[in-house]
């Protein structure tokens, strides 16, 4: 028999030649951007990882009674305005009694957080036993003082460039050497409100006002949302209205979020009158923004569902109404939460719409209801990113951490309900 030798055409080689360079252009680009993507994260990361931990120095504070309290009447409201100041310093004193200097004596005191007299009358007030005794305490040192024991003060430098001058490192080490300062975990990075001090901000406040922000724009946004999707999708008849209405609908999806600011700013404060940098106006202000990707992701898993399950419900004698929400919006609902959910991330990172009414104020204090003064998240991060202080430089990262893990956990479980309760047909 013949033997037959398999050839191919100079242009099959060439078209299986440029298959394999396109093979190999998508790969680069996948792993080019998952390159960028990791290298943010590391570099988030390893910049916020120092705010989870925090300097505390230990002292050992006289409670001294005509100090805190002279009247002995144990009154909360007066414990809670006792000036604790001379507790830590006279602590401190103990610990370098070498140091009687008066401009020393300052630079001694700073070892310590401004806040720590915050901290020890709160400890006064929930132990008013402890009013004439001596006890061990654990209070908040600086942030330079924190930064310094992270290993984040390059002690090398002339001390005129940095705040830490050489007498307060000396001081530091005999701290740590005595067994009197350490790192301990961060707890008030998650308890407190934001605070003029790196050492004692905290996101707390940050947190529940974009958490009420969202409960307000679900509560409105989702109903809305969903509603408006099943009137155009199952009800409308085409006319020129309800075109113009998807149109609109299309375009307020890719109008900037600042714009949805600007309204919020001129009907909500200026017309309505509604309470400013409240999370009220921000869900309301975040709704107006996510309602367009709701409508047209609910639209989208509605012509999803193949029509032989309306025909077969109204076959049966289902009425429109029946057909619609007993068969019809639960085999859409997988698309629609999803949808609804990959809105509230989107209006979670949303900045530009919430500086414009407001919520760009320093609060301190902790919001418990959508009237109350707030801020958000990513506000707080602006804010802190903002600050001159070098402090807050790992405060900024941590917080953009906390907000990433919010984003993925958000994303995760719109994944999770597709997958949970999406039928294939």
């Amino acid at each position: 028999m013949p033997d037959y030798q398999l050839t191919t055409s100079p242009s099959l080689r060439k078209r299986h030649a440029k298959e394999a360079r396109f093979k190999w252009y998508g790969r680069i680009a996948i792993g080019l951007s998952l390159g960028f993507l990791v290298f943010m994260f590391l570099a988030i990361i390893l910049r916020g990882a120092g705010a989870f931990s925090q300097t505390k120095i230990y002292l050992d504070v006289q409670f001294d009674e005509q100090i805190i309290d002279p009247t002995g009447a144990r009154n909360p409201q007066d414990l809670a305005r006792a000036n604790t100041k001379p507790l830590l310093t006279q602590s401190l004193s103990i610990i370098f009694p070498d140091v009687t200097q008066r401009k020393d004596k300052q630079r001694l005191y700073k070892l310590i957080s401004s806040g720590a007299v915050y901290e020890l009358a709160d400890q006064i007030q929930g132990h008013p036993e402890w009013i004439g005794t001596s006890r061990h305490i654990w209070v908040t040192a600086s942030a330079d003082v924190d930064l310094y024991m992270k290993g984040k003060i390059d002690t090398s430098l002339d001390e005129n460039l940095r705040k830490l001058k050489d007498r307060d490192v000396v001081w530091v080490d005999t701290l740590k050497a005595e067994g009197k300062i350490k790192k301990t975990f961060n707890t008030a990075f998650f308890t407190n409100g934001d605070s003029r001090e790196p050492e004692m901000a905290g996101i707390l406040g940050a947190t529940l006002g974009t958490f009420f922000s969202l409960l307000v724009c679900f509560a409105i946004a989702f109903p809305l949302g969903i509603l408006t999707a099943v009137y155009l999708e199952e009800y409308a008849k085409k006319s020129w209205l309800t075109n113009l209405i998807e149109i609109n609908i299309n375009n307020l999806a890719a109008v900037p979020s600042i714009v949805f600011g600007l309204l919020g700013l001129s009907i909500f404060l200026g017309v309505f009158h509604l309470p400013r940098s409240t999370p009220l106006v921000g869900g309301m202000v975040l709704a107006l923004m996510t309602l367009p990707t709701i409508i047209i992701a609910a639209r989208a898993s509605l012509r999803s569902v193949p029509n032989t399950i309306r025909d077969a419900a109204l076959g049966l004698g289902a009425s429109k109404t029946q057909t619609t929400f007993h068969h019809v919006v639960p085999l859409a609902a997988p698309g629609m939460l999803t949808g609804t959910i990959l809105g509230m991330a989107q209006a979670l990172g949303e900045t530009a719409p919430l500086l414009m009414i407001g919520m760009v104020a320093f609060i301190v204090d902790i919001p418990g209801s959508v009237t109350d003064v707030a801020t958000s998240l990513p506000v707080q991060i602006f804010l802190w990113a903002d600050s001159p202080e070098k402090g807050f430089v790992e405060r900024t990262s941590a917080a953009i951490i906390v907000l990433l893990v919010f984003l993925v956990l958000m994303n995760l479980l719109a994944v999770f309900l597709r997958k949970k309760l999406e039928r294939r047909w």
